[in-house]
């Protein structure tokens, strides 16, 4: 059965909803820190938000450009001055090794353990109407930061001396696997580098129980950015509100996505009608590969099937 991303389920959300409202009491991050890279704008300040609302005890966002942070750090602070949330601003760039590691003996030092971490920064340039006409280092840069940075956060992240053992963690990445949903020349090494780490991500899923890490990536819609602001103009599409990626991922993080584990899921999708559809159901049992990363129309592969047999 073959089934669109715009049908997959009856309601095709464009905004928040009340299921995965982050006041919902069953979403209560309470008790966890959460760390978001790229959280000073877009997206992910919307997501710092939707996690303080659901009553983190700390969010950290993480980016590059200190100014943007610290502005962002403020304003979160005052929105959220009767709460009891801690926001903490770090520079840090998850294209550069050392720069990651610093990020985490920060932390360490702060004695600061993370129960959530979003995955949401990315690099996106350059953009060009002919991929062989790229410089390779050009290309490489999309590989380093969207894979390789990626990468060493999540071993980073699951390897921290904090965790406590047996702890869960929980992981979310921002991904739009190789979609590109917004009008602009050929992204090849953006949207290879998305659908790679989106791949990698569903790997480590397999490798990993959601009682472990419970895994889930999500395609977060066509959102009007700052980014997107200089290359369409905002009459162009129906663009999706931010609160719908931001407070899905707030449900993402929660017990009650967890049957999604190793998914790749889009926010526009209801959460309750995915869940209850009995067909979906059906296709997620018998079809390792569905909602997965993966050569469309094949089924996986096993190593059995090339094994010599005894007679």
């Amino acid at each position: 059965m073959s089934r669109s991303p715009q049908d997959l389920t009856k309601t095709h959300h464009h905004d928040t909803y009340p299921a995965i409202s982050p006041k919902r009491p069953a979403l209560s991050q309470a008790g966890r820190s959460v760390l978001i890279t790229g959280g000073g704008g877009g997206i992910g300040f919307e997501i710092a938000r939707s996690f303080a609302k659901a009553g983190a005890s700390r969010v950290i966002i993480v980016g590059r450009r200190s100014s943007v942070l610290d502005a962002a750090a403020i304003k979160l602070r005052e929105e959220f001055k009767d709460s009891s949330t801690e926001f903490i601003a770090r520079q840090g760039d998850i294209g550069d090794d050392a720069s990651i590691s610093s990020l985490w003996d920060f932390l360490h030092s702060q004695n600061i353990f993370v129960r959530v971490l979003v995955l949401n920064a990315a690099h996106v340039t350059p953009w060009g109407p002919d991929t062989l006409k790229m410089d390779k280092r050009e290309l490489m840069e999309g590989f380093d930061v969207n894979v390789g940075g990626n990468f060493v956060m999540m071993v980073k992240f699951v390897n921290q001396p904090l965790r406590p053992t047996g702890q869960q963690l929980n992981l979310i990445y921002v991904s739009t696997a190789g979609i590109q949903m917004i009008p602009a020349p050929n992204q090849t090494p953006y949207t290879t580098s998305k659908a790679a780490i989106t791949a990698l991500v569903g790997r480590i899923a397999d490798e990993h129980p959601v009682e472990d890490i419970q895994i889930i990536s999500y395609h977060p819609g066509a959102l009007y950015s700052e980014g997107v602001s200089k290359l369409a103009d905002k009459s162009l599409l129906k663009w999706d509100e931010m609160a719908l990626p931001a407070d899905y991922a707030v449900w993402a993080a929660s017990p009650e996505a967890s049957w999604l584990h190793g998914k790749f899921v889009w926010a526009h999708w209801d959460v309750d009608e995915l869940k209850a559809d009995k067909d979906i159901s059906k296709l997620m049992e018998q079809e390792k590969g569905f909602l997965r990363v993966a050569v469309q129309g094949l089924t996986e592969v096993s190593l059995e099937s090339f094994m010599n047999k005894p007679e």
